[in-house]
């Protein structure tokens, strides 16, 4: 089946403004965290902490596909290769199935260890033969059998001597990925060790080596897109501009509250990004399918951030769901970790310019300082309730299928593959009652 990254990505680089829009859901926290990888499991055990199964975890990444809102699945290669060429699960789904193609040392978060605390070194546990086939040594015929898509991470900490070994290894992966005709997409994140960069520079120091790193690197070795922490307008807008055809972006980082992630959706995409990785931010979530759901309603510009968090609480309600923080609560900016083992933290910007100072290099450390602004994100003055002509969201495992010239599957159901931005969106207003 046609996968609805490659139509996206195609329409995106034929047209830089176009509101086109990739979502992925990341999966491959069992490469981070071990056994709690997968999440705390819902039942109640005094006095333990009881984390889901490996099995549990997959069963969800199996539900987020069927339900067709995602366009990619970013996994482990050990859960890709079951499901991906074991179950064949992905052959009539638009999604495309990815896997974590390296586990640099500051995503190892074993519990008790202090392997974060060092400047990140480059490492690889995934085969990329074992990701395109399931076994070492594949045929030219064989590479198409399972994920032929990986995301491989940098992260630079202004240290000579690691970040020149980081670009050697990422050189590595490069050509061999280019003789297997495997493609990736580049995550960059920012340092992990404290005060490696100042905090005014560190948006400008992440773009140049973004730039600089790419700028050897010729259109067959180049990434598919950018995942990336986003600093704010000023920082997006700086790179979106210096190359529209570098698409970026943003990673999610700590699940923090839903506001957090619908406000960071939301921002980062008027700002230029054309994608968005959301792993803890997803997995935490009360009911996986609502919040998903969500995300894509407002990247298709159906809601915005304040009146979906309102939203989903209504449909956790009326599912039965009890939320983990109050309506009030949930509404609320925090600050979030962009960092696997949340030893950095940054507060996302809303405005153009990013605070100063964090303590390290003779500033004193701001205290946070929320500005009024006319979208009223910032809950100054309450915002008044969105109001639908009928049920917000059912959910469910599948989309319903909808009468309006939409382009169909076999089965009936709305087939997103095909679909470009506006018929989206007037299938979404359609489906929530609100017209065309």
């Amino acid at each position: 089946m046609d996968k609805s990254l490659d139509r996206k990505l195609a329409a995106i680089h034929a047209n830089v403004n176009s509101r086109e829009f990739i979502l992925a859901d990341a999966k491959d926290a069992d490469m981070a965290f071990g056994i709690g990888s997968a999440g705390l499991s819902p039942e109640s055990h005094p006095g333990e902490l009881r984390y889901k199964t490996l099995d549990e975890y997959r069963q969800q990444i199996r539900a987020i596909t069927r339900q067709g809102l995602v366009d990619i699945m970013l996994m482990s290669v050990s859960t890709s290769y079951a499901l991906t060429i074991g179950e064949r699960f992905f052959d009539n789904s638009h999604v495309t199935p990815a896997i974590r193609a390296n586990d640099t040392s500051d995503v190892h978060i074993a519990r008790g260890s202090q392997y974060i605390d060092a400047p990140a070194q480059p490492f690889r546990s995934a085969s990329l033969d074992h990701a395109q086939c399931g076994h070492l040594d594949c045929t030219p015929a064989e590479r198409h059998l399972g994920a032929n898509l990986g995301l491989y991470s940098v992260t630079f900490n202004n240290n000579l001597t690691h970040d020149l070994n980081t670009l050697e290894r990422f050189h590595e992966f490069r050509v061999e990925a280019e003789r297997k005709g495997f493609k990736y997409f580049l995550e960059v994140f920012d340092p992990n060790v404290p005060c490696a960069v100042n905090p005014d520079i560190l948006p400008s120091y992440i773009n140049d080596m973004i730039a600089r790193m790419l700028a050897g690197v010729a259109g067959p070795g180049r990434p598919q897109f950018l995942k990336m922490v986003y600093h704010g307008p000023k920082a997006l807008e700086e790179l979106f501009r210096y190359d529209p055809h570098l698409v970026i972006g943003i990673l999610g980082g700590s699940a923090g509250t839903t506001r957090d992630a619908f406000q960071l959706l939301y921002d980062a995409q008027k700002y230029g990004a054309k994608v968005a990785l959301f792993g803890r931010k997803i997995n935490n979530a009360e009911n996986q399918l609502a919040f998903v759901q969500f995300l894509r309603l407002i990247v298709e510009g159906v809601l915005g951030p304040v009146d979906a968090v309102k939203a989903y609480h209504a449909v956790l309600g009326r599912l039965g769901i009890a939320p983990k923080r109050l309506l009030d609560d949930d509404l609320k900016l925090t600050e979030s970790s962009m960092a696997y083992g949340g030893k950095t933290s940054v507060t996302v910007p809303t405005q153009a310019k990013i605070a100063t100072g964090c303590g390290c290099h003779g500033h004193a450390k701001p205290e946070p300082k929320v500005d009024a602004h006319a979208c009223s994100c910032h809950l100054h003055a309450k915002p008044e309730p969105v109001v639908l002509a009928k049920p917000l969201v059912t959910v469910s495992e599948s989309v319903p299928s909808i009468r309006g010239g939409f382009p169909t599957q076999s089965n009936g159901r709305p087939d997103f593959a095909k679909m470009d931005s506006t018929q989206r969106l007037a299938y979404h207003r359609e489906r929530l009652g609100l017209g065309r």
